[in-house]
């Protein structure tokens, strides 16, 4: 029997998503797990199988590779955003209790949009760093779609449960351990890159606009 099961992109890069920095803000903390619900006991209830992709992700070896993949690029996208707010926050600073005359207010409007221009940069490294993030994703979802059709065949499973939603019963035909095994026999480690994405121009304010 041919299964097809797609992993979710969200909860298959959370783990790597809760260790990326904010570009331009603070970090988020990262979630802790949620503890596996107790097995209840019971019967096996035939061809009824269980899947975590959290799981997935944070114990393959491709996973992890990957999530610390990015968190070197968000990091260096973080940089190149404070390295350009450092000078603008001393020149905010140098600015502060100066006269309010007509040479201070000209500096104050062009330091005004200096910080929008770099908001807007920040908001664009941020869609960069996500844009990776999804192609990272479905690479090892590409990856990881053949190994959980082999487990699911392999155990004679007719249904597949995301084994995070199950509130308790008999465990012992989660697929989880062993796709990760086999996943990572067929790759330990991806490379790429952050992805580059046009800058989006600023909406025209119909003001400006010709007659």
């Amino acid at each position: 029997m041919t299964v097809r099961i797609v992993l979710s992109a969200a909860l298959l890069l959370s783990a790597g998503a809760a260790h990326a920095q904010t570009i331009g803000g603070n970090a988020q903390p990262a979630q802790q797990p949620q503890p596996q619900a107790q097995s209840l006991g019971g019967p096996v209830v035939p061809g009824v199988c269980l899947l975590s992709r959290e799981a997935i992700f944070a114990n393959a070896a491709v996973g992890r590779a990957a999530s610390a993949r990015l968190q070197e690029l968000t990091q260096a996208a973080q940089a190149e955003i404070d390295a350009q707010r450092t000078p603008l926050e001393a020149e905010a600073r140098a600015l502060e209790g100066q006269p309010d005359n007509a040479e201070n207010q000209q500096r104050r409007q062009q330091l005004a949009l200096r910080w929008q221009a770099l908001q807007q940069q920040a908001a664009h490294n941020s869609r960069e760093i996500e844009a990776t993030r999804a192609k990272a994703l479905e690479r090892i979802a590409n990856e990881a779609q053949p190994v959980i059709a082999e487990a699911y065949s392999a155990r004679n499973c007719g249904l597949l449960f995301d084994r995070n939603s199950a509130l308790g019963g008999n465990f012992a035909n989660d697929l989880t351990a062993e796709v990760v095994r086999l996943l990572d026999a067929r790759i330990q480690t991806i490379t790429f890159e952050r992805e580059r994405l046009p800058q989006q121009q600023p909406a025209t304010s119909p003001a400006s606009d010709g007659q």
